[in-house]
């Protein structure tokens, strides 16, 4: 595990755990990837590697596709995102995603402990209600902030900023967890505790460059990150 250097007083306990999803809670790498290249290929534009779409997992779906053909118009950029939802909506059945080892005994370890679990994503808040239900999350979970639910998506602080305030929970006493740059640049300017995850779709270096508390092979670390801030 790495750890930066972080200083805790106190009155520094983590009382909010805020989750990213894609990559982090659940594993649904095949299916995102897929879709993204069955919406090229249905709107007839260049390929693109399972690499290059990976890359852009945790962006709001327009941003996702501007990154992929920077040279398109925005209209057509909106056709890529409705395509891929209407889409996805099918491969969620055909591809269906998992929990990543150790997920759901994490969750519960934690609300045992008293800690409020939330997520915050750049899918829509209905994508995020029907998945955290069929993967068995549903019980853990207090609030959802999908992409839809702000006006400024990761990186921008604002889903975070939101969870606290419809928590009243002070950013002291809270961890962002993320597999992408884009979940820990949206902790460190809500002014949260940051905690990349090393199982998704981000790299090790990448997630250490962006400033990242804390760096996890696996949950149980994030377990007794929590403990000892206790």
């Amino acid at each position: 595990m790495y750890v930066k250097r972080v200083r805790m007083s106190p009155i520094d306990k983590i009382k909010l755990v805020i989750f990213d999803f894609d990559g982090t809670l659940g594993d649904t790498r095949q299916t995102i990837v897929t879709t993204m290249q069955m919406t090229i290929e249905a709107l007839a534009l260049p390929e693109r590697s399972d690499s290059d779409c990976a890359s852009t997992i945790g962006l709001p779906l327009a941003e996702c596709f501007s990154n992929l053909f920077p040279e398109l118009p925005t209209e057509t950029i909106r056709q890529c995102a409705d395509t891929y939802s209407t889409i996805f909506s099918g491969n969620v059945m055909a591809f269906k995603p998992n929990a990543f080892p150790g997920i759901v005994d994490a969750l519960a370890s934690l609300k045992r402990q008293g800690c409020i679990i939330t997520i915050a994503s750049s899918r829509s808040h209905d994508s995020l209600v029907e998945l955290i239900h069929n993967l068995g999350l549903s019980d853990y979970v207090s609030l959802l902030i999908g992409a839809d639910d702000v006006i400024h998506a990761k990186p921008h602080p604002e889903p975070v900023l939101k969870t606290l305030s419809a928590l009243s929970v002070e950013a002291s006493n809270a961890i962002v967890v993320g597999d992408m740059t884009v979940d820990i640049s949206m902790g460190v300017h809500a002014g949260t505790r940051t905690c990349g995850v090393t199982w998704g779709n981000g790299k090790r270096s990448d997630l250490e460059k962006a400033g990242a508390d804390y760096i996890i092979d696996n949950m149980k670390d994030l377990i007794a990150i929590v403990k000892r801030s206790y």
